[in-house]
C-alpha cells in the first residue's frame, strides 16, 4: 500500500486543503484544526447544524489561515489573546478568540451569531483515556489527531450509490490506496517512511457526509450515509475510516509505502 492523498482541515468543519506531506507534532498533523467555530456559549458549529460552512474557502499564506467568506470578503484568522472557554462534545478548552471583522463577517454569512477560537499551545485537550491510556493532546478534532481511511473501501461504497461520492466527504487526513476493501477494520497499526500511527478505533460517521462540499446542501436522500449504514453498522456506530495517533512526531508524504499490522 501507499499514500494516495493528504489533507489538512486548519478550522473544524471547514474545507480541507490538499497537501502533499505534512509534519505530525504534538497535536497530529500540524496546523491541523488548531481553530474552531463557536457560538456564543463556547459550543462548537459544524456543518452538521451549518451546511452552508461548506461554501468558506480556506486557504494557507505564509502559514495564515486566510478564508473567503461569500459575500462578505477575505479576512486572516488572527488570535487576538481574548480567551473563550470553549465545548467539543464533552471536553473543555481554553482559547483565543479571532478579531471581531472576522467574526462579524461570519455571523453576518450565517445569520447567527459566531466566532472563530483558536487552540494555542498552552491549552490541552487530552485524547480519550479509555482508548489511549497514555497523556495524549489533541486539537479541536473530534476525538483523535488523525483520520485514515482507505481507497478501495471508497471505491466499493460507490459500486452501491447511484450517484458516487468523493473521498472528501469523509475528511480524512490519510488516504492509503493499494489495500482491500475494508481492509482497516484489522489495521492494528500503520508504518510509514517518516512515522508510526497506532489505530485506536473506527471512526463513526454522521449527518455531516451528507453534505456536498462544493455546495454546502444536504443530499435529500441522505447519501451515502443511508447505504453506508446498510453494511457497515456496528456497535460504534455506521463505520466508515479508522482513528489513529502518531506514536512520535515524524512526517508523512504522498506515495510513501504503507505497511499494516493487523489486530489478532
Amino acid at each position: 500500500m501507499h499514500v494516495h492523498s493528504l489533507w489538512i482541515y486548519p478550522v473544524k468543519s471547514l474545507a480541507g486543503i490538499a497537501v502533499d506531506e505534512f509534519e505530525l507534532d504534538d497535536f497530529g498533523p500540524a496546523g491541523d484544526r488548531r481553530w474552531m467555530i463557536v457560538d456564543d456559549e463556547g459550543m462548537f458549529v459544524t456543518q452538521r447544524a451549518n451546511p452552508e460552512l461548506a461554501r468558506i474557502g480556506v486557504s494557507l499564506e505564509q502559514g495564515r489561515v486566510q478564508l473567503s467568506i461569500p459575500g462578505q470578503g477575505q479576512f486572516p484568522l488572527t488570535p487576538t489573546g481574548d480567551r473563550v472557554e470553549t465545548r467539543v462534545w464533552g471536553d473543555r478548552a481554553t482559547a483565543e478568540l479571532a478579531q471581531s471583522e472576522v467574526n462579524e463577517a461570519l455571523s453576518q454569512f450565517c445569520a447567527s451569531s459566531l466566532r472563530f477560537a483558536f487552540m494555542p499551545t498552552t491549552s490541552f485537550r487530552r485524547v480519550d483515556p479509555e482508548r489511549v491510556p497514555q497523556h495524549r493532546r489533541v486539537s479541536f478534532a473530534d476525538g483523535f489527531p488523525l483520520l485514515v481511511t482507505n481507497l478501495a473501501s471508497l471505491d466499493d461504497l460507490n459500486s452501491r450509490l447511484e450517484q458516487p461520492v468523493e473521498m472528501r466527504r469523509f475528511r480524512p487526513n490519510v488516504v492509503v490506496e493499494g489495500g482491500e476493501a475494508w481492509a482497516e477494520d484489522h489495521w492494528g497499526a500503520l508504518e510509514f517512511a517518516g512515522c508510526r500511527l497506532t489505530v485506536a478505533k473506527p471512526c463513526s460517521r454522521c449527518v455531516l457526509t451528507t453534505v456536498d462540499p462544493d455546495t454546502g446542501i444536504k443530499d435529500p436522500g441522505t447519501q451515502p450515509l443511508r447505504t453506508l449504514s446498510g453494511f457497515r453498522r456496528t456497535d460504534e456506530g455506521v463505520i466508515f475510516g479508522m482513528n489513529a495517533i502518531h506514536d512520535s512526531p515524524g512526517s508523512i508524504r504522498i506515495g510513501d509505502t504503507v505497511t499494516a499490522s493487523n489486530t489478532e
